[in-house]
């Protein structure tokens, strides 16, 4: 299945955390600069994340069952979900640390190799965000998605970190090393609200994006210039896959098989255009004045 061959991106996230968590760690041990130490806290807040999302895609890989005959797809929006929890944690985190170093300045040391090691680990995390973030939409996996968000945080704390602590060797104004901390804090806390909210929105049963509405409504116009009505368009996204559900009106002196064959074009066709949509549709006989009663969710009178 897709979401199984998606567990080596993660698998690539949490190997890009153990080398960064090592890297940020060395370059704050050898400044004693509270930015860097910052900067590598959050880099355990990223294997957390990658693990989570490991554990996720991993269950969402699982087929449909009795008890799930949907499938597991909505496991991604907890991950994504914890995703932006954690990242929030970061930047309490990073806040915590700078306040206290803005109380207490102190000196920083070798600041040339800290911030050159530094540099390395955030080129790692650059490049591990923008292969998640290119599968993740190639796939619309929001489980990488996430993952990927949560790794830019990390480059922009670690651009900011290194920013300020290059000021402070460069100026000796020791209070910019924790207000750029501070700042970094601040921005972040952004990605992680945005994508609490996505994940809110998955779970909720959003619908698919716009764009692939358009798309619905292209192919559906097709046919309606052929005769064939359509209404109770339905759309719920969950992780990696679509749900679309939709009436087809025909003329009632139709044959089952001939509105049969005329639902499975349309599918295919939708099927086109959405290919990692799951389709039902419903046959209605278009003159019978029942069938345009249950176009809302709930049925009059039921």
């Amino acid at each position: 299945m897709l979401s199984a061959s998606l567990k080596r991106y993660a698998w690539l996230s949490i190997a890009a955390a153990l080398a960064t968590i090592l890297l940020k760690g060395w370059a704050w041990w050898l400044t004693g600069s509270v930015g860097l130490l910052s900067d590598a806290l959050e880099s355990f807040v990223n294997l957390a994340g990658a693990m989570m999302a490991l554990a996720m895609l991993s269950l969402a890989a699982m087929p449909a069952d009795e008890n799930h005959a949907h499938g597991h797809g909505k496991a991604e929006y907890f991950s994504s979900a914890f995703e932006g929890f954690l990242i929030l944690i970061a930047a309490i985190l990073i806040g915590y640390a700078a306040i206290g170093r803005l109380l207490d300045p102190q000196p920083l040391e070798a600041v040339g190799i800290g911030l050159a090691v530094s540099v390395v680990a955030s080129i790692i995390n650059l490049a591990t965000s923008r292969i998640l973030m290119g599968v993740g939409k190639k796939y619309k996996s929001i489980t990488l998605e996430a993952d990927a968000h949560h790794l830019l945080t990390d480059v922009w704390t670690s651009a900011g970190v290194i920013t300020g602590v290059g000021l402070v060797w460069l100026t000796g104004w020791l209070w910019l090393d924790p207000v750029i901390a501070l700042l970094v804090a601040l921005n972040i806390v952004w990605t992680g609200w945005t994508l609490l909210q996505r994940s809110a929105a998955g779970l909720m049963d959003v619908s698919i994006s716009g764009e692939d509405l358009t798309a619905i409504e292209g192919v559906l116009e097709t046919y309606r210039r052929q005769g064939i009505e359509f209404h109770a368009l339905r759309t719920r996204q969950a992780g990696a896959r679509a749900f679309v559900s939709l009436h087809v009106l025909v003329p009632g002196a139709w044959s089952v098989q001939l509105g049969h064959d005329w639902s499975e074009r349309i599918e295919a066709d939708i099927r086109q255009v959405v290919p990692y949509a799951h389709l039902t549709t419903h046959l209605e006989p278009i003159e019978d004045p029942l069938s345009l009663a249950d176009q809302e969710l709930d049925r009059p009178g039921a």
